[in-house]
This record gives structure tokens, C-alpha cells and sequence, in this order.
């Protein structure tokens, strides 16, 4: 019996050994030094859980800003390349990918200071993330509720995402901003030889919006290209597509060389 007592405790109680010499200790973030919003983020690294994911995600990032502030090696030069939105500016192009709920919701602002200071160098998203951003500047979203009907909001001519509403009102108002300006790249298409793509129709759009809280226009104005492959995926693919049965031809090209839908 005794024995048998010995095996259990040395199952149970195993011997530690020595954690490696500077393996990080938990703690957390102590308010009686006061609110510093700096320290509480940076204590999120030491805190464990997700808590820790997120300094190592802000580790990372940092390292990404200060790689950008290292002078571009010699052989990086992209002197000769003439379209501002595609050269190569600094020692590390940070990516930016992000979905239409989050242009939707107020993700929206923190993601337009990032591209207004100029801390990324590319953006990715879908249709919604560039419609999104551009209807705010026509008209606000309003803040609703998860639970909402659906069938009732739509009677009323609402629309839910999430615990958001948008009116379709919004909706109308885009197109009607939007008509004219696919007249005009209809026309400098035929004129002209421009050739549309995703990323140069946003940087159109976001150019003529000219409202400094709206992602794309500063996007356009600081020349970081947004990529967005599917932008017929939407409700700007409608009205391309309405566009192009009133007046035919509108292309836009997916494989051009910033990045074929024809609109007919």
C-alpha cells in the first residue's frame, strides 16, 4: 500500500525543472500607478491568453514601422518607375487587408488615420470595404441592434449589418454620385485609351469623393494603390452594371497592370 501511495505522489508531484534563464513572468497591468494607456498596452504582451497574441501582433508591427524608417538599399532603387502608386518608397511595404464591416462599422476611422499618416503602403479589400467608405461621405450609418427584424427594417426600407443601419437612401445617393463619374471614365476610356482597373477606378472615386474621412481619398491623395480585385462584388457593381445598359463599353480590367469585367 505504501508503495503504491509513493507511485501516485511522484506521478502527481513531478519534480519541476528550471525554467530557461529570462522566460518572460506573467502580469498584468497594476492601476494604482494610475491610467497610462501606453503601460496598459504594453503590459497586454506579459498579461497571458489572447492578451499575450495581441503584444506579439503589436511586436511585430513595430518591427514593420521601424524596418520603413531604414534608408531603401541601393539595389531597391525604383527610380525609373513612373506611377507613383506602384514605386517602391521605403525598406518595407506593409500590406493592409481588411473586409467591408469593418469600413462599415468605426474600424473605418482607425484605418483611415493609418492611411492618412501614411503608415501603410497598400491596401486590399472587397467591394464593401471601398462602397463603405465612400457612402459615409454621402450619408451617416446609424447604430441599431443584433436582434432587429429583418423583414420589418426591410418594409421600411432599412437595411441591417450586424447591429448597424443603412438606409437604402444611402444607397440612392451613391448611385446618383456615382453615374456621373462612370460617364466620365466611360468617356476617357474611348477618348483617351485609359484603362480602368480596380484600383485605379478607386483612386478615381476616392479623388472626386474629397472628403478627408474617407479612406480612399486619402488613400488616392497620398498615392497608396487599393487593391480590390472583385469590385464588381456590390452594390458599385449594380450600378456598373445599370451603367452599362444605359451606355455600353465600360471596361474594367482585373489583369491590367495595376492589381475583365465589360460592361454591356
Amino acid at each position: 500500500m505504501e508503495r503504491e501511495k509513493d507511485i501516485a505522489k511522484e506521478a502527481v508531484l513531478v519534480r519541476s525543472q528550471e525554467m530557461p534563464q529570462g522566460t518572460p513572468i506573467v502580469k498584468g497591468y497594476d492601476f494604482n500607478t494610475g491610467l497610462d494607456y501606453h503601460s496598459l498596452l504594453q503590459s497586454f504582451r506579459y498579461s497571458g491568453f489572447q492578451a499575450t497574441s495581441f503584444g506579439c501582433a503589436v511586436e511585430e508591427i513595430n518591427k514593420m514601422l521601424a524596418k520603413r524608417e531604414e534608408p531603401l538599399p541601393s539595389n531597391f532603387s525604383d527610380d525609373l518607375e513612373e506611377d507613383e502608386f506602384i514605386k517602391i518608397v521605403n525598406n518595407c511595404t506593409v500590406f493592409l487587408g481588411y473586409t467591408s464591416n469593418m469600413a462599415s462599422c468605426g474600424v473605418r476611422e482607425t484605418i483611415r488615420y493609418l492611411v492618412e499618416h501614411r503608415l501603410v503602403d497598400a491596401l486590399v479589400t472587397t467591394a464593401g470595404g471601398v462602397e463603405e467608405d465612400l457612402i459615409k461621405c454621402l450619408a451617416p450609418t446609424y447604430l441599431g441592434d443584433w436582434h432587429l427584424p429583418g423583414k420589418e427594417l426591410r418594409s421600411k426600407g432599412l437595411n441591417r449589418i450586424g447591429n448597424l443601419i443603412v438606409p437604402n437612401n444611402n444607397y440612392c445617393l451613391f448611385e446618383d454620385w456615382v453615374m456621373p463619374r462612370l460617364d466620365k471614365m466611360l468617356e476617357e476610356q474611348r477618348t483617351q485609351g485609359v484603362v480602368w482597373s480596380p484600383s485605379t477606378m478607386i483612386a478615381r472615386l476616392g479623388s472626386e469623393v474629397n472628403d478627408p474621412s474617407s479612406i480612399a481619398y486619402w488613400a488616392s491623395k497620398n498615392k497608396i494603390p487599393m487593391f480590390s480585385p472583385a469590385l464588381t462584388d456590390g452594390s458599385l457593381g449594380d450600378m456598373m452594371y445599370f451603367h452599362g445598359i444605359k451606355s455600353p463599353g465600360l471596361v474594367l480590367d482585373i489583369n491590367s497592370g495595376r492589381c475583365v469585367c465589360v460592361c454591356v
